[in-house]
């Protein structure tokens, strides 16, 4: 029988904890283990942090990418793991773990695959730049103490993949043809995007003002862009802009996310967040019985709506964002459900 919904009684903290188990069920590349841990890190759940680090070490191969299962043809996915990893060398003082991130970091900065001006190659197998490196590698150098580096790399990617009328970024460029790979407004790839680069903005030094404004306009520049093509039920197609895409929801989670840090640390206006209430009532509607999100851009082909490691990662994620949105109100939730 088809999961149902998730009645419209059961509370947001229960829903939590259906949507992290189905998550830890499911997870298995670099890249889930790494978004994850991340999840797993802002809700404050520190044991969980420290066994997802520990098996991210395990995992970890002779190049020092992190969390590696089977034959992973990834160059930054790897590095998602960082922060968690980073964080629970910093809470157990295990030097192993020190020694993961530090390996982890020499990898990027020294022997990836890159660009001729130093910009990260997203696979093993050819020389192309994703929208999607722009959460799994930034993030973690910017905690792990190369902040510079966070920023040219978002610079980077943004050189290739932006476009200035439409405000999104396009999904996958090849240097060596200089021509897109998937010039499409992929939804989730504009999520990772705006996601990391808020994660970025938060762990940059005071000494770096200027790169953070730089990185605020980026931010609001590719929500802005996102929310002219939203739908009326607060969802947008797999596809940003284009109709005939299916209804993806992970992308509404990633920006409300975004939003909710971006008015609570200062460099976003007040005036985004009923969108961003807006998009989490329409998530939590997604969710069914097990804790599954439904309708997100589905693994493992990501050509359908379906479910994903970073669509529970994301919603829990996006919880953990709206704890700081002061009234917190379960009301905006259950609204959603009603109307699901």
């Amino acid at each position: 029988m088809a999961a149902k919904r998730a009645s419209d009684n059961t509370s947001v903290k229960d829903k939590i904890e259906r949507v992290k188990r189905a998550m830890l069920a499911m997870q298995r590349a670099s890249w889930e283990q790494g978004v994850a841990a991340q999840a797993l890190l802002e809700l404050g759940e520190t044991d969980l942090v420290v066994l997802m680090a520990k098996e991210a070490i395990v995992r970890q191969d002779q190049q020092g990418r992190l969390a590696v299962v089977g034959h992973d043809g990834g160059v930054v996915d790897p590095a998602a793991s960082g922060e968690a990893v980073l964080a629970a060398a910093r809470i157990t003082g295990d030097p192993q773990l020190q020694e993961g991130v530090e390996r982890m970091a020499a990898y990027l900065l020294h022997d990836a695959p890159r660009t001729n001006d130093g910009i990260l190659y997203h696979i093993l197998s050819g020389p192309e730049v994703w929208s999607d490196a722009t959460y799994m590698a930034p993030p973690f150098l910017a905690v792990a103490g190369y902040p510079a580096e966070a920023i040219k790399q978002i610079n980077g990617f943004r050189d290739r993949l932006w476009d200035p009328q439409k405000k999104l970024f396009s999904h996958r460029w090849d240097e060596a043809k200089q021509a897109f790979v998937r010039r499409d407004f992929w939804g989730v790839g504009n999520g990772w995007c705006a996601a990391g680069m808020a994660r970025v903005l938060r762990s940059l030094p005071v000494s770096m003002e200027r790169e953070k404004q730089q990185l605020a306009r980026y931010v609001q520049e590719v929500i802005d862009g996102c929310l002219a093509c939203q739908r009326q039920d607060g969802l947008f197609h797999d596809v940003v802009d284009d109709p005939s895409t299916f209804v993806e929801t992970n992308l509404a989670q990633m920006l409300a996310y975004s939003i909710y840090h971006g008015v609570h640390e200062g460099w976003l206006e007040r005036s985004y967040l009923p969108a961003a209430d807006r998009m989490r009532a329409a998530a939590h509607g997604k969710v069914d019985e097990f804790g599954l999100v439904q309708g997100v851009c589905g693994s493992p082909r990501f050509d359908r709506p379906g479910t994903a490691t970073e669509g529970q990662a994301f919603f829990l994620l996006m919880e953990a964002a709206h704890r700081l949105r002061e009234p917190i109100t379960e009301n905006t939730a259950k609204e959603g459900e009603k109307r699901a």
